[in-house]
Order: C-alpha cells, then sequence, then structure tokens
C-alpha cells in the first residue's frame, strides 16, 4: 500500500510464505508502478520472509529502502491495520475459509478493486486512493469546495460555521505520534548542544 495515497498498489496470494515469493510480488510493483531506485521505502513486520537475504537483496537491486517495524509493536503501521478491517468488515468477506486458492485471489482482486477504484477514503477527504495515486484529488477536491460554498450561498442558514476542509492533505507520516516524539527529541538534543 502507497500510504500517501491509501492505494494498493500490489498484492498476491501463496499457499506458503517466503522472503523468494515476497521478492517477486516487489519487483512486480515496482515494474507496474515505474518505481525508480532510492524513490520509496518499504515498511514491513519483522518477518522472515521480509528479512531474508534474497529479499533484502532483491531491495537493494531495486533501489527501495527497508524500514521494520519496531520490536513487539503490532500496530506498528496504522494504514496496514486500518486496511485489514476495511476488508474484513466488508459485507462479502467469507465466514468460511476459501475454497480454493483460486476463490481466495478473486475475492481480493474484487476487494483491491472497490477498494481502489470505488471506495472514496475519509482520510483522503473522499477521494478513491486511485484518484489521489494518480494526482487527481486536488482538483476534485477544489471542485467540491466550490459546490458546498455555492450551497452554503444558497442556504447560509443551513450551515452554522464554515463549511467542510477540501484541502488536500499534503503530508504524511507513517506513525505520526513516533514522528512529533522524533522531533521534539531532535529538538531537545539541538537545543542541548547549542547550551
Amino acid at each position: 500500500m502507497d500510504i500517501f495515497s491509501r492505494k494498493v498498489v500490489g498484492w498476491q496470494i501463496y499457499d506458503a510464505e517466503s522472503s523468494e515469493l515476497a521478492s517477486d510480488v516487489m519487483r512486480d510493483i515496482c515494474a507496474r508502478e515505474a518505481i525508480k531506485p532510492d524513490q520509496v521505502v518499504l515498511h514491513s513486520d519483522n518477518g522472515n520472509p521480509m528479512k531474508g537475504a534474497t529479499m533484502l537483496a532483491t531491495l537493494q537491486a531495486l533501489g527501495v529502502a527497508p524500514w521494520f517495524s519496531r520490536p513487539a509493536v503490532s500496530n506498528d503501521n496504522p494504514y496496514s491495520e486500518s486496511l485489514f478491517k476495511t476488508l474484513k468488515y466488508r459485507p462479502a468477506y467469507p465466514r468460511r475459509a476459501f475454497e480454493s486458492m483460486l476463490a481466495a485471489r478473486q475475492w481480493v482482486g474484487l476487494f483491491v478493486q472497490w477498494y481502489n477504484e470505488e471506495h472514496r477514503h475519509s482520510a483522503i477527504n473522499f477521494v478513491t486512493p486511485a484518484e489521489r495515486h494518480a494526482g487527481l484529488d486536488t482538483a476534485l477536491l477544489e471542485k467540491r469546495a466550490i459546490v458546498y460554498e455555492a450551497a452554503k450561498n444558497r442556504c447560509p442558514e443551513r450551515w452554522s460555521g464554515a463549511t467542510r476542509n477540501w484541502q488536500p492533505i499534503l503530508v504524511v507520516h507513517l506513525n505520526p505520534d513516533q514522528h512529533i516524539k522524533d522531533e521534539h527529541k531532535k529538538g531537545d538534543l539541538a537545543h542541548k548542544i547549542a547550551a
């Protein structure tokens, strides 16, 4: 998942997990998304497939920087956690195990298509991940702001204050609380150095 756009940029279902299979998925994503060296960071858990020699060599060859969850922090990537919750709460989510690998792949394929192309994501001002990924969100949000202002001008009694903020979200942090703490630590260190 691209955390800026929330778009699922690649997925696969296998009957086992391995560093080799994870490497295949990553190579495919980089090719389809035209990812250049030193352009992205891959955040993952600390599992063997992601830390295996094959995967690490693949990431190095692709110019993708690995970044791993902090030890003993199971929810270190809130974007992935949110995606998994959305997946599990879909009305069509199966109550039983999939009958076959093909059935699982078909279901996930339909979910990813819906999530990327139709789901209006609240954290990115109700545009789809695909729209944001393609850079279409700014123009869409500008149009929404105009529509809302016109509605407020037509019926001001329906509005108790300003209209919804339709400004695009420009900065995304993986762990905002941790980022703030890190910034404070840097500031404290700079203050100590200067003192």
